[in-house]
């Protein structure tokens, strides 16, 4: 399949420069501090709850650590996957070598799935580098495997969202820093959609509230279908754009 193979070019290109291994050492040093944070604050809350009837009640390894792990993570990803997508398409209009990748005997449909396939893998592998970190958990306990698979499968569909959005802001711009913008202002407002009321129209736009379901361990087909929704949206709103180009 030809995605497959842009894809495997996107991902050879991102692992072969510096940047790539520098945004992926970043990435863990950050993920590992919010992990060790996290974890002082759970090991803190379980003293106080040996103490207190109460709150040995209310103590939740999934609430209270795990959930709270991923929500960091998503927040760094409001960040990384804008830097991630701002140079899909952006530098190659400036260089006018889209031109020639459209000339080439592929598809648009290739081309666009190729691309998010590729920034998406990049993205998994910085994902599951942290696995080592709630792996540590197993020497002391026994947690929720599920809440960890759960975890992971919301992060990286959230990852797979803000991708997405941050694809079609590079297509329309030839500077990769305006379509870094764009994508910013965007993962942003989709952030804090929240804030506008669970009842209302706004929050259930809002990205957080699906994904927070599953860093709880809780998987649900709505979820699900937001995610396939919003990514199925922004890929043909993108291959869209893509396409204008051919015929401009």
């Amino acid at each position: 399949m030809r995605a497959l193979a842009i894809a495997q070019r996107e991902l050879s290109s991102m692992f072969a420069s510096a940047t790539g291994w520098l945004v992926l050492t970043g990435f863990l040093a950050v993920a590992g501090l919010f992990w060790s944070l996290s974890l002082a604050a759970y090991v803190d809350y379980s003293q106080q709850a040996m103490v207190t009837p109460y709150l040995a009640s209310q103590l939740d390894m999934t609430e209270h650590l795990i959930s709270q792990y991923f929500g960091s993570i998503g927040i760094l990803f409001v960040f990384i996957c804008p830097a991630l997508s701002m140079r899909l398409f952006a530098p190659e209009v400036a260089n006018r070598t889209l031109e020639l990748l459209l000339t080439s005997p592929v598809s648009t449909a290739d081309i666009v799935l190729g691309k998010f396939l590729g920034a998406l893998g990049f993205t998994a592998t910085m994902l599951f580098a942290t696995a080592p970190f709630p792996l540590m958990l197993w020497q002391w306990g026994n947690p929720d495997l599920g809440a960890f698979v759960t975890g992971y499968l919301g992060t990286l569909l959230l990852a797979g969202a803000l991708l997405s959005m941050g694809m079609l802001a590079s297509a329309f711009t030839r500077s990769q820093i305006v379509a870094f913008m764009l994508a910013i202002a965007g993962a942003l407002i989709l952030w804090v959609l929240q804030a506008m009321g669970t009842d209302s129209w706004q929050a259930e736009l809002a990205v957080v509230p699906h994904a927070q379901d599953m860093w709880r361990g809780i998987v649900r087909l709505s979820d699900l279908t937001y995610f396939a929704a919003f990514i199925g949206f922004f890929l043909f709103a993108t291959h869209q754009r893509v396409e204008a180009h051919r015929w401009s």
